[in-house]
């Protein structure tokens, strides 16, 4: 990497500090034959179902090298779709320099999910953030020779910027000025597919929004004095209210709106999950950081055909598959949202009935990029999303992924540094068959004993015996089928006339 160092303890990086983890997925797509160069799957080894969104996704990409601007206006107007330029701003005070560098990769990989194209990135070395631009008055000025030389015309910031400090940067900088939180709306924006899906985020969005209304002069007012308060005089005065403020109304509005609309949502899901609770099935989270693989996992265990893509936050929307263990015992497999360091807290809130998943199931399968080149902060980054949400007290398998591409010392220090470790490699299936062992063996097993009787015509209860319960012995007598098992309270129940 190549840094030049600048007074003050700032430095700025050219592109190449953005090499990392945005190369790294790149040439990851470009030696497996299932991906193309922009990291869709192009053709299907079987673990992962039908791809049933691919063609939809990809009908989405975007040209690279294409302009807006009018080429020839003589016969016919043509405009073509340009990718948007961005240059990377970066401000650390608290670790290390690769720390921060591994931060501005992750941006980079965010921007190019979002669309874009990054042409740079600049770090600066800070005790504590501008109160005014973000970045020091030096630094910005520097920002803004970037933004010319490289004909940027956006700046993504990362961090969370308050809305003076993004005014104060767009005026050094003259450019669009966005923030890590935006961007990540962005992208779920763009990747949400279900009703609920599409409601959370919209209502994120609003959360976000909401404080940072700005005016544009004196368009955004509906107000004026008389001639002696220095006004427009008769036939000026508004009706006395902003138009700023009658926006904040409508978003206030929307956002009540939306709030109803997901609680009744939630009363859904809440209605399914009970419904699983009172038929005694076990169910599994998978949740990790974004792009570890989790809907790789989910359809290599359940062949449920969600789209898998080399991608930051490539599907948004929770699935839920029923699977079977070795011995016949049913439980449910649901995939969640990926998670990214800082994640916004809007998308928590919005996203809580979703993430709700994971705190109610039997047993989180956290998976974590073996080849990443800091797991361990990823672990952290989720742990923390999940403690929010009451999913910490969840029993949780470490579920190191991408094992035939991770550096075998991670892979170690991952397993050893683990209570619950288990590497696996949704690619090539190798660890699945223990993987499939250890969740069979780690869910919930029914605790009471039973010794029925069941007549030959009650095949039925029989067959909830084997399905539902554990069955210890039978035997076929003149009366019927004699049984001993364990066996759930519900199950219980509907046995209690046939209880010896």
């Amino acid at each position: 990497m190549t840094e030049t160092h600048t007074p003050g303890g700032a430095m700025a990086a050219r592109p190449d500090l953005l090499d990392g983890r945005a190369a790294a997925l790149a040439a990851e797509a470009d030696h497996d034959p299932r991906y193309d160069s922009d990291g869709f799957l192009i053709e299907d080894s079987g673990a992962d179902g039908d791809q049933f969104d691919r063609q939809e996704r990809a009908a989405l990409r975007r040209v690279a090298g294409l302009s807006t601007e009018l080429q020839d206006v003589t016969e016919v107007e043509y405009r073509q779709l340009r990718l948007e330029r961005v240059v990377l701003a970066g401000v650390w005070g608290d670790g290390t320099a690769l720390d921060a560098e591994n931060s501005l990769r992750e941006l980079s990989a965010l921007a190019e999910t979002a669309g874009s194209t990054v042409l740079a990135g600049v770090l600066q070395r800070r005790q504590k953030p501008d109160p005014g631009t973000w970045m020091g008055s030096g630094k910005a000025q520097e920002l803004r020779d970037i933004v010319i030389a490289e004909g940027a015309d956006t700046v993504v910031a990362d961090a969370e910027l308050t809305p003076s400090q993004r005014r104060g940067l767009e005026d050094v900088v003259k450019v669009k000025v966005i923030d890590r939180t935006a961007l990540i709306l962005d992208i779920f924006a763009q990747h949400a597919k279900s009703k609920e899906g599409k409601a959370q985020v919209e209502l994120a969005q609003l959360q976000y929004l909401l404080p940072r209304l700005r005016g544009w002069g004196e368009s955004m007012s509906r107000q004026a004095g008389g001639q002696a308060a220095g006004g427009q005089g008769m036939g000026s005065r508004g009706p006395g209210e902003t138009k700023i403020e009658l926006d904040r109304r409508r978003i206030n509005t929307r956002i009540s709106k939306l709030k109803h609309e997901l609680t009744g949502m939630k009363t859904m899901r809440d209605t399914k999950r009970h419904s699983r609770r009172a038929n005694s099935v076990p169910s599994v989270a998978i949740a990790g950081y974004t792009n570890a693989g989790k809907s790789s996992i989910l359809n290599r265990l359940t062949g449920a055909g969600v789209l898998v893509q080399n991608q930051l936050f490539a599907t948004l929307d929770p699935t839920v598959r029923r699977a079977e263990t070795a011995d016949g015992r049913h439980y449910t497999l649901a995939d969640t949202v990926g998670f990214v360091r800082e994640l916004p807290h809007q998308l928590v809130e919005a996203f809580r009935s979703t993430l709700e998943e994971v705190a109610d199931s039997d047993l989180l399968l956290h998976v974590v990029d073996g080849s990443h080149p800091d797991p361990e902060s990823q672990i952290s980054a989720v742990r923390e999303v999940l403690a929010d949400v009451g999913a910490h007290d969840v029993k949780e398998v470490i579920v190191v992924n991408k094992a035939d591409v991770a550096d075998p010392e991670v892979l170690d220090r991952l397993l050893r540094g683990e209570k619950h470790a288990i590497a696996v490699s949704a690619r090539t299936g190798s660890g699945f068959a223990e993987l499939l062992e250890l969740i069979a063996a780690e869910l919930p097993r029914p605790q009471i004993r039973i010794e029925v009787l069941l007549p030959y015509d009650r095949g039925d209860l029989l067959s909830s015996l084997h399905e539902e319960g554990e069955v210890l012995d039978t035997e076929h007598t003149a009366e019927g089928t004699h049984v001993h098992a364990k066996v759930t309270p519900t199950l219980q129940a509907e046995l209690a006339a046939y209880v010896l």
